[in-house]
């Protein structure tokens, strides 16, 4: 059985970790953290997890005794407390966007901070780096826009058949997390769409780094907030370097995503209700125009394949377990 502790239990994506590893034949849940909620039954903050006797610690992470620690916490803190553990030889799967890049004068430039402790990490995305994360300590967890745009590139990209990219993403409202903003304020955000970080969004280079990583991409990203709580709806806009059919182009992405466990290729466009709660990530469309403008739209739900459910996803695999255990169901249509 391996042993489990998570930091910053008692928000959004520390509740999604919870629930998925509640059914996760081979994993204990031993710590759960939270300050604000310390001594705090975890089914009074989240209240779909009335099974569990666990109550919130705030517990100084240097002391958590666990074989694996998710840090579920904001982007500066997440380096603050992952060199303790790794010193202790504890793995990490880190949900903050602290370790993503290879570069740190990358993340200081687009995240506005200093990187006061930069270690050694291996991006979190199975379908791009599987083999590395089979080794890793320390897994850096992706973002959840990259996940739904890196999948929805990723062929043409490895192909060689596009290299520029204008990616549109639109977003639920959760992705900003628990603590509400003039933004995501119920008022402010329902009937309305809000483009928003239009040509400056912080996971832009995290994009480029992973496409690059197979062939240097030129792209723009541009979020968009929408009024549904759970899911990212990703449409990727290029040119092709060569011609080709709608069909010989979902052809591509059947080949490359095929023994893929989490990637299904659909006919037809997408849907957020069809991946809702899961960690699939749904991708189609596959339409191109007379200007051999091609559109592939993915489908993600970010609390799960965008976040927590990646998180397991990778912990399963770094612990050479079977890489679908605990996250091995369908969404929530309609």
């Amino acid at each position: 059985m391996i042993s489990v502790g998570i930091i910053g239990a008692s928000g959004y994506t520390g509740g999604e970790l919870l629930r998925l590893l509640e059914n996760h034949r081979d994993v204990e849940v031993v710590h759960a953290t939270s300050r604000q909620y310390s001594g705090v039954p975890v089914s009074r903050v989240h209240p779909h997890l009335q099974d569990t006797d666990l109550k919130f610690q705030d517990m100084d992470p240097g002391r958590m005794d666990a074989d694996v620690i998710f840090t579920a916490t904001p982007h500066g803190a997440s380096m603050k407390i992952v060199p303790e553990i790794i010193e202790r030889g504890i793995m990490v799967v880190d949900l903050s966007g602290d370790y993503r890049f290879e570069d740190t004068g990358v993340y200081e430039e687009w995240y506005g901070m200093k990187h006061e402790h930069p270690l050694d990490a291996v991006y979190g995305l199975p379908e791009i780096h599987r083999e590395k994360i089979r080794k890793a300590q320390l897994v850096a967890n992706p973002g959840c826009f990259p996940t739904g745009a890196i999948l929805a590139c990723l062929p043409l990209v490895y192909e060689k058949i596009a290299d520029t990219f204008i990616i549109d993403s639109k977003t639920g409202v959760s992705g900003a997390g628990v603590k509400p903003t003039s933004l995501t304020h119920y008022p402010e955000c329902s009937d309305n769409v809000i483009p928003y970080n239009v040509t400056s969004h912080r996971h832009t280079p995290e994009i480029r780094q992973e496409l690059s990583r197979i062939n240097p991409v030129r792209l723009s990203f541009t979020p968009h907030l929408v009024p549904v709580t759970r899911g990212i709806l990703t449409s990727a806009h290029t040119f092709l370097r060569e011609d080709l059919e709608s069909d010989e182009l979902m052809e591509i992405f059947t080949g490359f995503y095929d023994g893929e466990p989490f990637v299904r290729v659909v006919d037809g466009i997408p849907r957020l209700s069809a991946v809702r709660g899961s960690n699939f990530c749904h991708i189609g469309c596959f339409e191109v125009d007379e200007n051999q403008r091609a559109v592939i739209v993915s489908a993600i739900d970010n609390l799960v394949k965008g976040a927590s459910g990646q998180a397991v996803q990778n912990m399963n695999i770094m612990c050479g377990l079977n890489e679908v255990e605990g996250l091995d169901f369908p969404g929530m249509h309609p």
